[in-house]
């Protein structure tokens, strides 16, 4: 007999009936799904046609981990670099904290001095979380610093549970229950990173697992956050997807089965696959309230999803960006260059040296008459970043005029067509340049130096 209560479900009003309790599925051997994931080929990608409901929170966020995921790929930053990042986060996420939190390491004394620093910034937003060890040294070195959240490393695939860590399930669980209740002993809220969990049992381990979590946070009145972490990137956001791979179905899973509110639940990808943004969205859309980025998506391996990236997702699904400050993006890419040694790959959307730089001549003529043909938006306004031409062979007349009138501001009735002399007399030094053999694009410098050139020669100003 089937005893499931019926109730009215508030989020639409109709009957619903109570979900089944999934209880922990011990297995003797480990479920590594050989047959989504041989190792000796590519991955497969199985649907089933399950569909789940788009559920996007009323507030969605972003968090960071740019000084813990991101300094897992890279040379530490200094002190002094971090301090500086975590400001410019903090007028990026505007004064509704859209970057809601920062996580930080701990275990280095240049890591505790940032955080102390960045604590005496007295910002509300981001929040200052840590990610440690689960040991109770760790928890109280969390509680002595002042913490109010920490990140547990909770591994959840048989991969981790059996190859890894060398136990059972029920080992594994009780294991990572006790962490938790530790950390809830020291009055400090848990933050849970699910480990591999695009490869996990979803309803033998996770909903089960996730269940007494929040069996554990009601006991102590403290949250007890959920990471879902696509360590290896294998998530898919394509809708009747087969769990452990599809997002929405991980998603849907957690909230519906083991009852994580929304406000509690995070996405945290990685791009191996090319897909940490658009997974990002889709756990957004499908019910989780925030996503785990780092800056220009620095990261293990191929990267996590780009902090920059959801800044613009959040502006297209929302409408608005709440007040972020988007100008600061390419401050940051600045700041990475010129401070921090790192130059961002030159293709990179939004922060890349060419991302609104066009080289073909067509698409230069079109800029010239209405910029809005080719740009994806008002760049200038939105990044201080405004769209340039990259003068070649192929940039033609229209390309040089573009690219006169951008470098000298020059507008209206004061910008240059491309019948102009000046125009004409750049272009035939940059056509001997090709015919002689050249097979690169023409510097900024050259261009000012054929500019000056062309007006003594026809006697113009540009002014």
């Amino acid at each position: 007999m089937d005893e499931r209560r019926v109730f009215i479900n508030p989020q639409n009003n109709l009957l619903a009936l109570e979900e089944p309790i999934y209880p922990l599925v011990d297995v003797d051997q480990p479920n590594t799904f050989r047959n989504l994931f041989p190792y000796d080929e590519i991955p497969k990608i199985a649907f089933n046609d399950r569909i789940v409901p788009h559920n996007l929170p009323e507030e969605i966020f972003i968090t960071d981990t740019t000084f813990r995921d991101g300094q897992q790929s890279r040379a530490p930053y200094s002190t002094e670099q971090i301090v500086t990042l975590y400001d410019y986060m903090h007028r990026l996420g505007g004064p509704k904290g859209i970057i809601r939190q920062c996580e930080f390491f701990l275990y280095s004394k240049k890591d505790r001095d940032a955080v102390y620093q960045c604590m005496e910034k007295g910002y509300k937003f981001p929040e200052i979380t840590s990610w440690i060890r689960a040991s109770k040294k760790d928890f109280e070195l969390v509680k002595e610093i002042g913490m109010k959240e920490t990140g547990i490393l909770v591994s959840c695939s048989d991969y981790h549970i059996f190859y890894k860590m060398k136990m059972s399930r029920r080992e594994a669980m009780e294991h990572y229950l006790n962490i938790v209740r530790e950390c809830l002993d020291t009055g400090i809220a848990a933050r849970c990173h699910l480990e591999d969990i695009t490869r996990s049992d979803i309803h033998g381990f996770v909903i089960p697992f996730c269940y007494e979590l929040m069996k554990l946070s009601k006991e102590y009145q403290l949250p007890v956050k959920i990471r879902a972490c696509d360590t290896m990137g294998y998530g898919v956001n394509f809708p009747g997807a087969v769990i452990p791979r599809s997002v929405q179905g991980i998603i849907y899973g957690i909230m519906t089965h083991a009852g994580v509110p929304s406000k509690w639940l995070e996405w945290h990808g990685h791009n191996d696959f090319y897909k940490a943004v658009a997974n990002s969205t889709t756990a957004w859309l499908y019910g989780a309230a925030a996503v785990n980025c780092s800056l220009f998506g620095i990261g293990e391996r191929t990267g996590n999803t780009p902090l920059e990236a959801m800044v613009f997702e959040y502006a297209q699904i929302k409408g608005t960006l709440d007040g972020m400050d988007t100008r600061v993006i390419t401050e940051m890419a600045e700041y990475f260059e010129k401070e921090i040694g790192y130059r961002v790959p030159s293709r990179t959307p939004f922060v890349g040296q060419n991302f609104n730089v066009t080289r073909a001549g067509i698409h230069a003529d079109g800029l010239l008459k209405n910029e809005e043909i080719y740009n994806i938006f008002d760049t200038e306004k939105f990044l201080n970043r405004p769209v340039r031409v990259a003068v070649s062979n192929t940039s033609g007349l229209a390309g040089i005029a573009h690219w006169i009138n951008s470098y000298y501001n020059l507008k209206g009735d004061k910008a240059l067509d491309k019948s102009h002399p000046i125009i004409h007399k750049v272009k035939e030094w940059i056509d001997e340049e090709y015919d002689s053999g050249r097979i690169t694009v023409i510097t900024d410098e050259e261009m000012v130096n054929s500019i000056n050139k062309a007006r003594e020669e026809v006697g113009v100003d540009l002014n």
